[in-house]
């Protein structure tokens, strides 16, 4: 994902990847227009992938042809692990780690421009805490994210990440809260926690409250907000009270993204996943006969390496046996660095075209949660460009124009089309 986002008249941010990316991008841009910045890019990359960092080297020369005189300043997990590819780029003014970024002395123009050396990126893995910060939602969008937690403590053996981001921290409970209660009052309907490893919240912090108790606390000192969304979760990391909020409480909305990545008992092993098949499988089987309205997605990678065809299958029946609906496939993308990258590769071309084939199972699986929704009356919240979503985080598309961006409204389903549902105004 990559936003290209006109902050002030000159002032602009791109943004590549994840969307706690997308959060302290407004950060920053709340940061460098209190500072008087202007005439400038910041450009907050990605490193999930050895594409994701081209696809961010791409969009710094991109912004140079058209911005020829404008400094272009640098941040995110790619610059945080490779600042010197970035330092050595010609159109590039200043590399700036994560958590420099994330400072408000970062963008005054001693610290920032007039700064003599280009790269000021400090060792993450030295950071114990993360602050809360209070911005009023994401530019342009209907559902505010709040970030409450940043880094991570396993070492899967195909991610880069960790080094990025540093170890698990989280931001306590109480600067959590004031956030939402700050977004509620603004109008926002719809607030989505977001983190690295969002699970992992409360681990750092004293007695370690797990994530649920984070949750309850959010829904009882917020009455008035009317969803709470989890960006997404560790299938083996979802404590009891968190559990129970889930198929429960009616504002905790119905959808999990859960972090699986694969299908095959072996392939999660090679992976250091911490959870088995038969454990995913049980958790959505538990949460589906609890809460029958709640629906899932996942992360799966095709082609990693060692992968078998048996072994591949057991991704794509996992779909199924999961009951996944919203599915991000991701072709193995090799990452210097990372133990996965020492282990025996597969052809790119197999990895393609098992990634193709995931991709039409992932497609299959969309279509039968689709027409599930086709002939009922939902609520959706409705987003920019007539687009909207309903709780359990389905599409919608063609909605009218003069319906108000960020309220909810009710349709009745009449069909689908392109992965969206479709529907009138009741």
């Amino acid at each position: 994902m990559t936003d290209r986002t006109p902050t002030s008249d000159k002032l602009q941010i791109i943004t590549h990847g994840c969307r706690l990316n997308s959060y302290e991008s407004e950060v920053m841009r709340d940061h460098a227009e209190a500072a008087g910045l202007s005439d400038a890019v910041i450009i907050n990359t990605c490193a999930v992938t050895a594409e994701a960092v081209r696809q961010a080297r791409q969009s710094i020369r991109r912004a140079r042809r058209d911005n020829p005189d404008a400094p272009i300043i640098v941040t995110g997990c790619a610059a945080q692990i490779d600042p010197t590819q970035f330092a050595e780029m010609p159109e590039v003014t200043r590399v700036i780690g994560n958590h420099e970024k994330m400072k408000a002395e970062t963008f005054t123009s001693t610290h920032l421009m007039d700064a003599p050396e280009k790269v000021s990126v400090d060792d993450i893995m030295t950071v114990r805490e993360t602050a809360g910060h209070l911005v009023d939602g994401l530019d342009g969008r209907a559902r505010a994210f709040v970030h409450v937690q940043n880094g991570c403590d396993h070492r899967c053996t195909f991610c880069i990440i960790p080094y990025g981001r540093g170890n698990s921290r989280s931001v306590p409970a109480g600067e959590v809260v004031d956030q939402v209660k700050r977004l509620v009052a603004r109008g926002h309907k719809e607030v989505v926690l977001t983190g690295v490893d969002l699970t992992s919240w409360g681990g750092d912090l004293p007695n370690t409250p797990p994530l649920g108790n984070l949750v309850a606390r959010i829904l009882k000192l917020v009455p008035d907000l009317p969803l709470l969304r989890l960006s997404s979760i560790d299938a083996i990391e979802m404590d009891d009270a968190l559990f129970e909020l889930a198929v429960s409480e009616p504002r905790f909305a119905p959808y999990l993204h859960i972090s699986l990545q694969h299908g095959d008992p072996m392939i999660l092993k090679r992976m250091k996943r911490r959870h088995s098949r038969e454990d995913a499988i049980e958790l959505t089987s538990k949460l589906k006969a609890a809460r029958p309205d709640i629906a899932f997605g996942a992360d799966l990678i095709a082609g990693f390496p060692t992968e078998t065809e048996e072994m591949f299958e057991n991704s794509v029946s996992l779909i199924e046996a999961c009951d996944l609906s919203f599915v991000h496939v991701f072709p193995y993308s090799s990452r210097e660095g990372t133990p996965a990258a020492k282990m025996p590769q597969l052809e790119r071309k197999i990895v393609k075209e098992r990634a193709a084939r995931l991709r039409e199972a992932a497609n299959a699986a969309l279509e039968r949660h689709l027409k599930k929704h086709v002939g009922e009356v939902r609520r959706v919240l409705v987003e920019a460009g007539g687009q909207g979503r309903l709780a359990d985080f389905t599409p919608v598309t063609g909605l009218p124009d003069a319906l108000p961006h960020g309220e909810f409204a009710d349709i009745r389903i009449t069909g689908h089309t392109d992965g969206r549902l479709t529907g009138v105004i009741q």
